[in-house]
């Protein structure tokens, strides 16, 4: 890998730190991240799944986790997020009676024990993985087999107007990279999930100004948080070219347009745990294992 790809992987302590420092201002901003979640998870209509375990990967203030509680009312919740203040949100906000356990942790290092989960859920997280080959093989890892692994990510023309803005300003990076659909999909395969389906979707938000939608992202954890980034604040002056570079993307309608590429995707748990030597171990299937294939 090199130096430049290095610098465009989100720097895990700052990832961190922008998320604990977002979670009062989250939930308002989070428009996006609600309906794609909403989206997600009307997906299980398309398969039959009864889970006993659940885990949300990256639930944030558990807004998501909740309505998925909603569709499985039976089902024990485990809600994981990078951030402790994020979670402490999602405690908050879930009833007495029906309030998942609430785990700090990273994605990349999942803190469970193997074969631990019927379904691994996952809303508008895994961009924020640098090693999304590890990140998947902790949840083949502890997905049982058959078990099913949700997911939705970010795909790169995601932001791509106040990229191409900010390289007109400067030659550092203000924008995270994200993965194509099919590098996910290849992802997934090389951690044996079986059966995977992929697709996109894209988003369009618009704004009056071009630091309405960098209020945004600073709203929800979501900016820049790349290793390349510039240390400090950025210059008055780039600032003012970078808004002027952004106003070639003006609609028709007087508004700014922010576009984001949504991935989404599910696959099948296998129990073949991937070894460093690029073979794989098959675990049986346990007879309490819940399953599930399309309906």
């Amino acid at each position: 890998m090199s130096e430049t790809d290095i610098d465009l992987l989100p720097d895990p302590a700052h990832l961190r730190r922008s998320f604990d420092a977002a979670a009062e201002s989250y939930d308002e901003a989070a428009v996006l991240q609600r309906e794609v979640g909403r989206r997600l998870i009307e997906r299980f209509e398309l398969v039959r799944l009864a889970p006993a375990r659940v885990l949300d990967v990256g639930a944030g203030t558990g807004a998501t986790t909740l309505d998925l509680m909603k569709r499985y009312r039976k089902a024990g919740f485990t809600a994981l997020d990078v951030s402790p203040r994020m979670l402490a949100r999602a405690r908050r906000r879930a009833t007495f009676w029906r309030r998942p356990r609430c785990v700090a942790g990273d994605a990349q290092a999942l803190p469970f024990a193997d074969n631990s989960f019927d379904l691994v859920f996952s809303n508008m997280t895994l961009q924020w993985c640098g090693d999304l080959d590890e990140a998947f093989g902790e949840m083949q890892r502890v997905l049982r087999p058959e078990g099913l692994l949700m997911f939705s990510t970010l795909g790169p023309d995601t932001l791509r107007e106040l990229r191409e803005a900010w390289s007109e300003a400067d030659g550092y990076s203000h924008v995270n990279a994200f993965m194509d659909m099919h590098d996910v999909g290849d992802a997934l395969g090389r951690k044996g999930f079986s059966d995977p389906v992929m697709d996109v979707e894209h988003f369009t938000l618009t704004y009056e100004r071009v630091r309405e939608l960098m209020s945004d992202l600073k709203a929800i954890g979501a900016h820049n948080v790349t290793g390349g980034r510039a240390r400090g604040l950025t210059g008055r002056r780039r600032l003012k070219a970078m808004e002027g570079a952004y106003e070639r993307h003006r609609g028709k309608d007087g508004r700014l347009p922010a576009t984001y590429e949504v991935v989404y995707g599910h696959a099948w748990g296998t129990g073949l745990l991937p070894r460093r030597d690029g073979t794989g171990l098959l675990i049986s299937r346990p007879d309490s294992a819940a399953g599930g294939r399309p309906a």
